[in-house]
């Protein structure tokens, strides 16, 4: 699976949100400043040719949707994150979540309960 942009991503997220729509329902989807009809339209294209929206075609319009779910992609993104950042490592990851100032004491305990009853799953 090939990288994306930036840009390229917050176009995907929409798509996922609407699971389907032509350049301006995505541009209306899109904060201000607008960009124009034709960069829109010119990421989907590019979208497509990375294979990762396909597109039905009606008259002289396009009607765009994911061919790449969210989770598959939310799942290639983490371990591309895991193995550049936490030496390949998800312990490597929970524990700099762990000891991060941000998170609260109670998502830690959500957290904890989460994997102790992934571990009683597992058994």
């Amino acid at each position: 699976m090939k990288e994306l942009t930036k840009v390229e991503e917050q176009i995907m997220q929409i798509l996922w949100q609407l699971e389907k729509g032509f350049v301006n329902d995505i541009i209306k989807e899109l904060p201000e400043p607008k960009p124009a009809y034709s960069t829109v339209s010119t990421i989907v294209r590019i979208l497509a040719n990375k294979g990762f929206v396909a597109h039905r075609v009606y008259g002289n319009t396009h009607e765009y949707f994911p061919l790449i779910s969210k989770e598959s992609y939310k799942k290639r993104s983490l371990n591309k994150l895991v193995n550049n950042y936490f030496d390949n490592s998800y312990k490597n990851l929970v524990s700099f979540f762990a000891q991060d100032d941000k998170i609260s004491e109670e998502e830690l305990k959500e957290m904890k309960k989460m994997i102790e009853d992934e571990l009683k799953n597992k058994k």
